[in-house]
């Protein structure tokens, strides 16, 4: 889905969307757990995963070497794409997993809740529809300053 108001980050490095899509589904049925469970283990997990995959460890992920086997073994089709969009989204993954587990092992159950709620709408979102939140935040952020390019 394109919108041409949307300014998102570029890096010229192609991956797979598909991929991507899949590792955004594992996250989303991780934090269907994470949420009917209230379990931080679950949390630390999401958190270590994001934060590969923010800091362009993605050999390391555990979710983005599952996505892989099973892009293959339901022969999903390579569908190009810019990496740049699919980092910032796990940066911001990892910064509300981590806030997540800090809630979670603080007793604040509520915050844990409304911020597992943000996650899971756009990991959804993201899986189901291929529309990618993070290039909206990024875009907003870009014109309130906070991002220079």
């Amino acid at each position: 889905m394109a919108d041409n108001n949307l300014d998102c980050p570029v890096d010229f490095i192609i991956i797979d969307e598909n991929r991507a899509r899949m590792v955004a589904f594992l996250v989303l049925i991780l934090g269907i757990i994470c949420w009917v469970q209230l379990n931080w283990g679950v949390a630390i997990f999401l958190m270590v995963d994001f934060g590969l995959r923010a800091f362009k460890l993605n050999a390391y992920s555990p979710l983005g070497f599952l996505a892989g086997k099973l892009t293959t073994l339901f022969h999903i089709k390579n569908k190009p794409t810019d990496r740049a969009p699919k980092r910032f989204a796990a940066l911001m993954g990892l910064i509300f997993s981590g806030i997540i587990f800090l809630t979670l092992v603080t007793g604040l159950l509520t915050i844990a809740q409304i911020m597992l709620f943000i996650l899971l709408v756009c990991a959804g979102l993201e899986s189901l529809l291929g529309i990618c939140i993070g290039c909206y935040v990024y875009t907003y952020l870009k014109k309130l300053g906070f991002i220079k390019q």
